[in-house]
């Protein structure tokens, strides 16, 4: 893939997702964080693009790193957690950074409780990739490039 040199993606992670791997291994699976992390490094090393990830239970942190991304990153995948449901503050964040955004669930939001079903990121985001577990956030970075790339023919 060609970018823009320096071209990088944000891959943020809400509440909890640092307990991933221990925290209800029924519903989340086993799989750790880091893992993730692993999974969408390699991705980025495969498709040269570079990959910042970050994780926080805290809601300014995830703020902070939205509103940085919009100044300096491609476009980001978002994985809200609870903060989904519930943050206004967030979705107006990411209304505002005019690059790509795509969200991300390990389970399928939908089949879960009702509550779980509203999505203030969807509202702001450009895809939703849910209920594919890990291997969601690989398919989230593939629809994010694949988005980057449509923008780069645009601009030529």
């Amino acid at each position: 893939m060609s970018r823009a040199p320096g071209a990088r993606v944000l891959v943020l992670n809400g509440p909890n997702l640092n307990l991933l791997g221990r925290r209800e291994p029924e519903l989340y699976g086993t799989v750790t964080l880091d893992e993730i992390e692993s999974l969408c490094q390699a991705f980025g090393e495969r498709n040269d693009l570079p990959i910042d990830f970050l994780q926080s239970n805290h809601e300014g942190v995830l703020i902070d790193a939205v509103q940085e991304a919009g100044q300096h990153a491609a476009g980001i995948v978002i994985n809200a957690a609870g903060y989904t449901h519930t943050s206004v503050a967030l979705r107006d964040a990411l209304a505002t950074v005019g690059i790509p955004i795509v969200e991300v669930h390990l389970t399928n939001i939908h089949r879960r409780e009702a509550y779980r079903r509203t999505s203030f990121v969807s509202e702001v985001a450009d895809a939703l990739i849910c209920g594919a577990g890990a291997h969601g956030y690989v398919l989230a970075l593939t629809h994010l490039s694949h988005l980057l790339e449509k923008l780069e023919k645009k601009d030529r």
